[in-house]
């Protein structure tokens, strides 16, 4: 059955859908730009031809940034980053978040206010450097993933998230002999699956645009993330890694190549959003609330 809407509801709705589609088109502008660049030609972009479409047709820079081994080994250790952390954060933050969702448990309010204080307060650059150094983790790529190992934010997310599971269920397998790992991986974690969705996309999104990290505990060219060395060339203006006879004989530029390494990078994390929207966008809303 339709609602019908009163004025100021239907004013509200127009309004909202204009200023929504206002925010789309400023962010869309500068990315159409940038696919618009990376696919025109060196004297387009030289002469500033290019606005929101391709001058000059062509696809050197794109097979320049994909026969570019330092890219290559980029995006590997970017995909073992990713895939790696994102395990390990999910599998501390459900084991963290699953005894903090009893109520009955001892210390929990404790520990649930150092997890607020956490998210105040976060602990300085320098003294965690010489932690993660003082572990020999230097130059290692699990300098990149064990400091940001659990969030504390989306660990109350997921507690929510567990506390409105019925309990009942939970007694019903306890009764049955089941223990509370049987209990979390054999009734809880599939039950989940909507939030852990939404957490492998924040935790997979976290590590597959961080840098600075890399930028911190990196210093081996071997070793740098898709973001650092889209950094490298992009802030510092590196492109070295490319001749410039290839580059001449290509029709490839360095802000050609920078417009095209950016779009490389960008396009698998964007690729893994519409089959997961679903689960994300009912996770995002189950786990915000509260009984």
């Amino acid at each position: 059955m339709k609602i019908k809407q009163s004025l100021g509801e239907k004013t509200f709705d127009i309004g909202n859908i204009l200023f929504l589609a206002l925010m789309c088109i400023i962010v869309l502008i500068p990315l159409l730009h940038i696919i618009a660049g990376s696919f025109s030609s060196t004297n387009a972009l030289i002469h500033s031809q290019v606005k929101l479409w391709p001058v000059e047709f062509n696809f050197d820079n794109y097979g320049q940034v994909l026969n570019n081994s330092f890219f290559w080994n980029s995006f590997r250790v970017t995909i073992f980053i990713t895939v790696v952390g994102t395990i390990i954060n999910l599998l501390l933050t459900v084991l963290m978040a699953y005894p903090l969702s009893k109520s009955g448990l001892r210390g929990r309010k404790i520990v649930v206010l150092i997890i607020v204080f956490t998210m105040i307060f976060s602990a300085p650059l320098i003294p965690t450097y010489l932690v993660v150094k003082s572990l020999g983790l230097i130059n290692t790529l699990w300098a990149l993933i064990i400091p940001s190992a659990i969030s504390m934010f989306n660990v109350i997310l997921c507690l929510t998230f567990f506390k409105s599971l019925p309990e009942e269920l939970f007694e019903a397998a306890r009764v049955d002999g089941m223990s509370e790992y049987g209990i979390l991986f054999k009734i809880v974690v599939p039950l989940s699956v909507p939030i852990l969705v939404t957490l492998t996309l924040y935790y997979a999104v976290h590590h597959w645009n961080s840098y600075f990290s890399a930028m911190i505990y990196i210093t081996k060219p071997d070793l740098r993330p898709l973001q650092l060395y889209l950094y490298s060339m992009i802030a510092q203006g590196n492109t070295n890694d490319v001749s410039s006879n290839i580059m001449e004989e290509l029709d490839t530029s360095p802000e050609g190549l920078k417009m095209a390494t950016i779009i490389v990078a960008t396009v698998p994390i964007m690729f893994i959003y519409p089959f997961i929207q679903k689960h994300f966008i009912k996770g995002t809303m189950l786990g915000s609330l509260k009984e």
